[in-house]
């Protein structure tokens, strides 16, 4: 019984993960940008949301989840890193 409430546990965790939403500071600077990339954000948000979707699956996010300090799954951290890559400051 624990094994099914722990199993069940986890696939509610990574079914939300990968529902992960960035909050973006749409007037921050992030890097070495020297300004907004806010009118870059829509497209941004769907290029990395479909390059997320593209290089994780079920799998890859438990064995990446834990290993992460964060508690990341592999589709979070993707998508962050390619929206701060992208110039924008992800907060979370």
């Amino acid at each position: 019984m624990k094994k099914n409430v722990l199993l069940l546990a986890l696939l509610v965790a990574f079914l939300n993960g990968c529902a992960y939403n960035p909050v973006i500071d749409s007037a921050g600077k992030s890097g070495t940008f020297n300004t907004d990339q806010a009118k870059e954000i829509t497209n941004d948000l769907q290029h990395c949301k479909t390059i997320a979707d593209n290089n994780t699956n079920f799998l890859s996010n438990i064995i990446f989840w834990i290993g992460s300090v964060d508690a990341d799954t592999e589709h979070q951290s993707i998508y962050r890193k390619c929206l701060v890559n992208r110039g924008h400051s992800v907060l979370n």
